[in-house]
């Protein structure tokens, strides 16, 4: 009842009323966006789903976060310069391209799982673009395979410590994957309760079509539990974090920032004054300009 009362609120009553219509929802979305994802490969057994942008020299890995999959990246791509770029935008297990995916969620499955699909695209070396959860799982990826990896450029990235959740903050977690009134409040307070109907209604699309629950349960596991071990001197490439300014304060405040300066201690920082923790789909244009300006920084 909670869940209707919600979408009526929001006006999506009529898209959930009946299956067909759901379908026929779908459909039409994946025909909107088709030319913004040219020719996406959904997963195998050897490599996670993806999708290949651009025919740049300067090769990037896009990560999701917990509340959405590639669709997030989706109001980046037009201003990323494609003759410059590629940008590789992968799911995890269980998202988007790799929903049919089952696994542990786990934080060395996850590296395991991105570094065997740049291995199968042949990828040798690349940047590596990560947003919150997969923030952390980034993280592993560079100290892991330090010598593959350019740059690193995180938005409101999961901190090296992790996500630290008392019982109450788990409880309240777990319900934001299958209670949307939970998962407006998580949405509207990682916002600065700034926007108003049509933007919590897109969002609460994206990531109740983003994910199993299975998956989302794992990784809620995983980045509430998971920290990074690994010796921060072998990370050579330069690691940038950007925050928005509107989000919660466990992602922009001094803890999270004090734990990536004392891990990474070249770690460089940048706030976005008007965005939240959503920046790829508050302020496209700017994140799309700070990849590209990190890419050719570190040449």
């Amino acid at each position: 009842m909670q869940r209707r009362n919600l979408l009526k609120g929001l006006g999506l009553t009529a898209a959930v009323a009946t299956a067909p219509a759901m379908a026929q929802d779908r459909q039409s979305a994946q025909i909107a966006s088709s030319s913004l994802w040219p020719a996406p490969q959904l997963a195998t057994a050897d490599r996670l789903g993806h999708c290949r942008v651009g025919t740049g020299l300067a090769v990037c890995v896009l990560l999701h976060e917990w509340l959405g999959d590639h669709v997030n990246w989706e109001p980046v791509l037009p201003y990323v310069d494609p003759a410059r770029h590629t940008l590789i935008v992968m799911d995890l297990r269980g998202y988007g391209w790799s929903r049919a995916a089952t696994g542990n969620y786990t934080l060395d499955e996850a590296t395991a799982d991105v570094l065997r699909t740049a291995d199968q695209l042949a990828l040798t070396r690349f940047h590596l673009v990560g947003h919150s959860m997969s923030g952390l799982v980034a993280q592993k990826i560079a100290l892991t395979a330090a010598a593959r990896i350019q740059s690193v450029t995180l938005f409101s990235p999961v901190p090296p410590t992790g996500f630290h959740a008392d019982e109450a903050a788990l409880k309240a977690l777990n319900a934001v994957i299958d209670q949307d009134e939970a998962a407006a409040r998580a949405i509207t307070a990682r916002t600065s309760s700034r926007y108003g109907a049509g933007w919590l209604k897109r969002k609460l699309t994206i990531a109740r079509e983003a994910g199993t629950v299975e998956a989302m349960r794992g990784y809620l596991k995983m980045f509430t539990t998971s920290s990074i071990t690994e010796d921060p001197q072998r990370l050579a490439a330069p690691l940038h974090v950007v925050n928005g300014a509107l989000d919660i304060a466990f992602y922009r405040g001094e803890p999270s920032h004090n734990a990536f300066a004392i891990a990474y201690p070249r770690v460089t920082f940048e706030t976005i004054d008007d965005a939240g923790h959503y920046t790829m789909l508050e302020t496209p244009v700017r994140v799309a300009s700070i990849i590209e300006k990190q890419v050719a920084a570190a040449g």
